[in-house]
């Protein structure tokens, strides 16, 4: 009885690797419309906290856009953020016209994200709001391509999906392997069965109604995920969340283990966040973990390395298959084969993330509620 539990997330995980392979590649080729002539003009929110890697390219990126009128505002808050002498720099290459500078002396206090995107509100000259991460580099289409579904007053936020790039130690590979192969498909999933009550805080475009409706900024800040908050308000208030067949690169910085475990943790925190039951389904995923416990139970016979061989084979498969025609991810191909390692370590990470109280965002500690809510440190 023992092997046949064990030996049905082999199965379920092994049948959703092909599904979401195939809906992964199918919904990336869905057809793109062409921009149209009379586009709004744009604000675009950049929170920074640190100098991250490749910043200056990340933030050159949004500043070079084929796009007829839009700010970028860079909002940074500590005084001696090591990302403010590059944001300078930025502002003087573009002009206050093109960039404008959010600074102030305000440490984050609950979700620090959520509280400088409020501050850097306070500079947005226009009405349609774009929210881009500052790890994340944009092709020079990507304004005109995540605005104009704000045109149908029934949508109330657009959100693109994120792959990991530029991942230069064995921690970083391995974060994008848990991007690129398992975050990808599985928000695809979500979305084609309109399951997806959440933003994707990284690249996520809205009208400033909405974001008034739903209380701003503000009013997120005292949430662990902020973007899941803002889409469930989103459609609690009756509006459409939309995501489109669009990646945008988020880069990937992870010196070391330490910040590569807290960052894995805190993902798994925001499924749990996110969605109770899909948080446990994504345990009944895992394939390659309770394959190799199945083949220990068994002693390593034939049939126990048989079921893990089939297992790995086609974990592989899949996630090749996903790297190479929906991701279009050579780098993480070539890292492909720590994929059992990260698949093995993300066992550990999701019971982590099940049992643990508080989390770690950008080296910050914070207490969790069971509701997503941060306990407030009033120290």
């Amino acid at each position: 009885m023992a092997q046949l539990v064990v030996l049905a997330p082999v199965a379920v995980g092994a049948a959703y690797s092909i599904i979401a392979a195939v809906l992964a590649i199918l919904w990336m080729r869905l057809p793109r419309r062409p921009p149209p002539p009379n586009l709004p003009p744009v604000t675009v929110l950049k929170p920074l906290y640190g100098a991250d890697k490749n910043l200056r390219e990340n933030l050159r990126s949004i500043c070079v856009q084929d796009y007829p009128d839009y700010q970028v505002v860079l909002a940074i808050q500590r005084l001696d953020d090591p990302a403010i002498p590059i944001a300078r720099e930025i502002a003087a290459e573009f002009g206050p016209s093109r960039v404008s500078l959010a600074i102030a002396d305000a440490p984050p206090r609950l979700n620090g994200k959520a509280e400088n995107l409020a501050r850097a509100m306070a500079l947005a000259r226009h009405d349609t709001i774009v929210i881009s991460d500052s790890d994340v580099k944009t092709a020079r289409h990507y304004l005109s391509t995540v605005v104009p579904p704000l045109s149908d007053p029934d949508v109330g936020a657009v959100c693109t999906l994120y792959r990991a790039a530029v991942a230069g130690n064995v921690y970083e590979k391995l974060e994008l392997l848990s991007f690129n192969c398992d975050t990808i498909p599985f928000v695809i999933l979500a979305v084609t069965f309109r399951l997806a009550r959440f933003c994707l805080g990284a690249s996520t475009a809205i009208r400033r109604e909405t974001l008034d409706r739903i209380g701003g900024f503000a009013a997120l800040a005292g949430y662990m995920a902020e973007d899941v908050e803002m889409g469930r308000r989103i459609a609690a208030a009756g509006r459409r969340l939309v995501f489109l067949p669009h990646l945008v690169e988020t880069l990937v910085d992870l010196p070391d283990v330490r910040s590569w475990w807290n960052h894995q943790v805190y993902w798994d925190q925001n499924a749990r966040v996110a969605s109770l039951p899909g948080f446990i389904a994504l345990l009944f995923l895992k394939s390659v973990p309770f394959a190799i416990v199945f083949a220990a139970m068994r002693a390593l016979d034939a049939v126990g390395l048989e079921i893990l061989a089939a297992a790995l084979a086609l974990r592989m498969a899949s996630a090749a298959a996903i790297l190479a025609f929906c991701a279009g991810d050579r780098e993480g191909l070539r890292a492909l084969w720590l994929l059992p390692l990260r698949d093995v370590a993300g066992l550990v990470c999701w019971i982590s993330a099940a049992a643990k109280r508080d989390f770690v965002r950008r080296s910050v500690r914070r207490d969790l509620a069971p509701d997503g809510r941060i306990v407030a440190d009033d120290r």
